[in-house]
Formats: structure tokens, C-alpha cells, sequence
């Protein structure tokens, strides 16, 4: 049984969307898994669901460099959404193919929101860290 009842996939790049379905199926964790190509699509869902009553998802793995909204300005974002719901907003994990000490750093200055940071490609060891 997973903690994770729904988890929400922020990234740009579609061969990572394969890549999590296929590390999902391979370690049976039974989740809901929803698609987002940039931050802005991903804030919008969020706050449909806020404004529809629906379920959260419980946890989110967020890239960094995307078109459109970046995973920084989706964080600024999601700060904004706590005051838009009582409920519990999702655990999130930064999954980015940079490593950059800057974009380390960064990461620490969202310490309030972001668990942990993954560097690309993430693994079936990595996922389990998380689940």
C-alpha cells in the first residue's frame, strides 16, 4: 500500500513520463499518476481541484527547467495556494537533470515546500526512497 494516493508528474520531457509509468508498474506502488508539461498546466490542476472540493494529490515530483512555468515560478505559485485551502498541500520532491550548485542552493530556499532533489534519471532505488 502506497502513502501516495495520487501524485502529480511536472516535467516537460515526455520520455520521463514513460520512464515514471514504467518504474510505477515495475514496484507495484498502486497510485494515481496525473501529467503535466509545465508548471502553469500543473498550478492550473491544483487549483481546479481546490475549487471543485477534490482531493489533493499527495505528493508531486517537479522539474525544474520547463517552458512556459518553470518549476521555480511553479513553487512561487504553489505558495500562494495555501491560502486558497485547508487541506493538506502535497509533499514535494525536485527531480531535474541539472546540477548546478546554484539550482541546489535554490532548492534550499524552498526548504518549506520542497522534501528532497533527485537528479535525472530517476531510478526504481530513488522511487522507493520517496514511497
Amino acid at each position: 500500500m502506497s502513502k501516495f494516493n495520487n501524485v502529480f508528474v511536472i516535467d516537460d520531457d515526455k520520455i520521463f513520463h514513460f520512464i515514471i509509468k514504467k518504474l510505477f508498474s515495475k514496484s507495484d506502488i498502486n497510485t494515481t499518476l496525473s501529467f503535466y508539461f509545465n508548471g502553469l498546466e500543473a498550478i492550473e490542476g491544483l487549483k481546479e481541484k481546490i475549487n471543485l472540493g477534490a482531493e489533493l494529490p499527495d505528493l508531486i515530483l517537479l522539474d525544474i527547467n520547463m517552458p512556459i512555468m518553470d518549476g521555480w515560478q511553479f513553487l512561487e505559485e504553489f505558495r500562494k495556494t495555501k491560502e486558497l485551502t485547508s487541506q493538506v498541500l502535497p509533499i514535494i520532491y525536485l527531480v531535474s537533470s541539472s546540477d548546478s550548485n546554484l539550482d541546489i542552493s535554490k532548492a534550499k530556499e524552498f526548504q518549506d515546500q520542497v522534501k528532497d532533489y533527485f537528479f535525472k534519471p530517476i531510478s526504481l532505488v530513488d522511487l522507493q526512497k520517496i514511497f
